[in-house]
């Protein structure tokens, strides 16, 4: 059988990929199957929101659903983002050898399969409540305008953060947190700084990311967090995941007021700090395996959210 192309140097998986008719393989590339870092970035912040309401123990359907949907949608976000970006990926030696980008797969067919993961992601989308309905819908024109976003400000990854962040929210409202005996307006102000926090954090990890384009990205005029910071991207990043890490500890303290609360952090930070001390700034290599890091960072943010929000349901 004939090796799936190689479609950008940080792909996974290519067995994977490589098992399916050729005529799917793009398509799958198209949708990043090949590299599950993405959906699990994205479903964090919903397990987050679910763990920290205190009703992760009793509904791991939910957890699952929200899988799905996250897997789905990322999906259906890399292919809208080729569609746009497929001039400027052509331009980049990196994502020159993409499916859009290389004319594997045409526009039309990139739309009607955009239309099929966004059809899943409905699916998942009915089986949730109506107030995380309405805060997923809110979301769409965040996705909507991201792909432009590199073109006009120096923070695209901002904009990035308010998309992948907003799990947080959207699972704290599936999971309906109402368990425990709380004033209302503690729980909400938990569910805004968990999303606070989680903004940080992807603004922290995909600054990251972004360190492997630098150069190709200043010879075609794209805009990133990496470049503007320079030289100073590590403490940059520092700063983000400090600052994550407050808004973190902010929301435990609206669940549990308590200073044991805050200590579940600890193995969050220690990762955090893990990245920052060994991150090279002008290292692609590094900068992969410290990005590609943060999906177990994720598990820890989860573990630590899940404890909070079963103590202060007891």
């Amino acid at each position: 059988m004939t090796p799936a192309p190689e479609i950008v140097p940080d792909t996974e998986h290519r067995g994977l990929v490589g098992l399916l008719p050729a005529a799917a393989r793009p398509y799958a590339l198209l949708a990043r199957f090949d590299r599950p870092i993405g959906w699990w970035l994205l479903y964090w912040p919903c397990a987050w929101g679910v763990a920290l309401s205190g009703n992760a123990q009793g509904d791991w359907w939910l957890l699952l659903w929200l899988l799905a949907g996250a897997i789905a949608m990322r999906g259906a976000g890399c292919v809208y983002n080729d569609i746009a970006d497929r001039k400027l990926d052509a331009s980049v030696e990196r994502t020159r050898n993409r499916p859009l980008a290389s004319g594997q797969v045409s526009v039309h067919a990139a739309w009607l399969w955009l239309f099929a993961l966004v059809a899943i992601g409905f699916a998942v989308w009915w089986h949730i409540n109506i107030y995380a309905k309405g805060l997923a819908l809110l979301t769409l024109p965040l996705v909507a305008i991201y792909p432009f976003m590199k073109r006009i400000t120096w923070w695209p990854q901002l904009w990035l953060g308010l998309v992948f962040g907003s799990g947080a929210v959207v699972g704290f409202a599936a999971a309906e947190a109402v368990m425990f005996e709380m004033r209302w307006w503690n729980l909400i102000l938990a569910m805004v700084l968990l999303y606070a926090g989680a903004i940080a954090w992807v603004v922290g990890y995909d600054t990251i990311y972004a360190i492997q384009d630098k150069e190709g990205d200043a010879l075609v005029g794209i805009r990133s967090s990496a470049r503007r910071m320079g030289s100073r991207v590590r403490e940059g990043v520092a700063i983000l995941y400090l600052v994550a890490l407050g808004f973190w500890a902010a929301a435990f303290w609206q669940v549990r007021p308590d200073p044991l609360a805050l200590v579940a952090l600890f193995p969050v930070a220690l990762h955090f700090a893990w990245q920052v001390a060994t991150l090279g700034p002008d290292d692609g290599d590094n900068a992969l395996a410290r990005f590609r890091s943060n999906r177990f960072a994720g598990f820890l943010m989860f573990c630590a959210c899940f404890v909070v929000g079963v103590s202060s349901a007891l």
